[in-house]
């Protein structure tokens, strides 16, 4: 930390963003944070202006925010895996199904399903929502292909039979593509390309995402030896465990200089069970079981029991029967509290729109209460000390329920 700022205030700081399972150009973040802290900034009188980036980071933006009568300057940094993302997005209808006959027998034949919905349902009926929707799709294919051969063989003829069997082929086979053209409102290719990408490995990272935490982690680390006030993580969705890999990593291999700066960690509607729970996550189990007990940096993490695609105040950490027998520090779980941040007005105009309210965590607040995001990665304090006093959710979950808890392969 700079030697002419106190203890946790910030005049400078690096952010760094870590998306969950999005295959979109992170020209998308920019232009949310732009409209939202605008946004928010007006609700909650601030200022806060963007500027063009100042790092040498490959997507990013600078922020100089006035807050509470104090000047700040932060440069966020988007780390981009979406490359990743789209090239585990399979191109064929067949290879989807495919997918989602082994994700189903990963999540179900290991029992995991059934754990995962003693947490929460909503995450779960998400997780089961791509299956239903596309069976439903196959089902529909499958009654023009029927229907075809019924009509054809009206004629009373095994050619007329045939004719429209191979009608309601092709009829089957265009409603499938159609579906898929129109993915962009039912979600349900892109749901299961999201919870195949982990199951296919048993949630353990495939090289190409190991490749990238360390690429991350280089990103990081040159940031806490520069001349900033707190370097703070934000990982977002399946963003939060990649994180967690992350920073763990960073941690272990001594890279978080005693007299560097603040080191904050902020994940957002995290997933982590759906990885963590699975048997050969490891790697994840064991960077979790790490995290929760160091003391060089502080760990919040944020969630909202109307996000019903998060694992909304279940304690990562716990839930995946890691916690360490003593010395557990974090993460210090906490309610973004949708129901009281937003107003009754915008709570009804968001409270149905489930994929809008997943990216809530990043967007203006009309009744803010002591989570704002801008004021967290554009404000005066760091993250601990933003932080401090504040208790965790009373009403988080924090029993062991993973059936899979070993932190390294027998």
């Amino acid at each position: 930390m700079s030697s002419v700022t106190p203890a946790g205030q910030v005049r400078s700081r690096r952010v760094f963003y870590i998306p969950g399972y999005d295959p979109i150009h992170p020209r998308r973040y920019r232009e949310l944070y732009r409209k939202e802290s605008a946004e928010q900034a007006k609700i909650s009188k601030y200022q806060v202006l963007l500027k063009p980036k100042k790092t040498k980071g490959a997507y990013g933006w600078h922020v100089i925010s006035e807050q509470d009568g104090v000047s700040v300057e932060t440069d966020v940094e988007v780390l981009v895996w979406s490359d990743i993302v789209r090239d585990s997005m399979s191109n064929s209808i067949p290879a989807t199904y495919l997918q989602l006959a082994r994700t189903a027998w990963t999540y179900i034949g290991s029992g995991v399903l059934w754990r995962l919905m003693r947490l929460r349902k909503g995450p779960v009926i998400a997780a089961l929502y791509p299956v239903g929707m596309l069976l439903v799709q196959a089902l529909a294919a499958l009654l023009l292909i029927w229907l075809g051969w019924w009509l054809g063989g009206l004629a009373g003829q095994w050619l007329g039979a045939f004719a429209g069997l191979a009608a309601g082929l092709a009829a089957a086979v265009a409603l499938l593509r159609w579906f898929r053209g129109k993915d962009g409102k039912f979600f349900a290719y892109y749901l299961m390309h999201d919870y195949a990408y982990s199951a296919r490995w048993r949630g353990a990272n495939p090289p190409e995402l190991e490749e990238r935490i360390a690429a991350f982690a280089e990103r990081i680390a040159e940031a806490l030896s520069g001349p900033v006030d707190e370097v703070l993580v934000v990982g977002h969705s399946s963003g939060a465990h990649v994180g967690v890999s992350v920073l763990a990593d960073l941690i272990r291999a001594g890279r978080v200089p005693a007299d560097g700066p603040a080191l904050g960690f902020l994940t957002l509607g995290q997933v982590v069970p759906m990885v963590s729970f699975l048997p050969d996550a490891y790697r994840l189990r064991s960077d979790l079981h790490y995290l929760s007990a160091r003391t060089e940096l502080a760990w919040v993490d944020v969630s909202a029991p109307g996000d019903g695609c998060a694992f909304a105040l279940c304690d990562p950490v716990t839930v995946s029967g890691v916690a360490p027998d003593q010395g557990k520090r974090w993460p210090l779980v906490v309610s973004a509290a949708f129901t009281q941040t937003l107003s009754p007005g915008r709570w009804a105009e968001l409270r149905w729109r489930f994929f809008r309210l997943h990216f809530q965590y990043l967007c203006a607040f009309d009744r803010p209460g002591d989570y704002d995001y801008f004021r967290i990665t554009a404000g005066p304090l760091t993250l601990a000390a933003r932080y401090r006093d504040r208790q965790p959710s009373r009403s988080r979950i924090d029993a062991a329920v993973g059936k899979y808890t070993a932190m390294a392969p027998a």
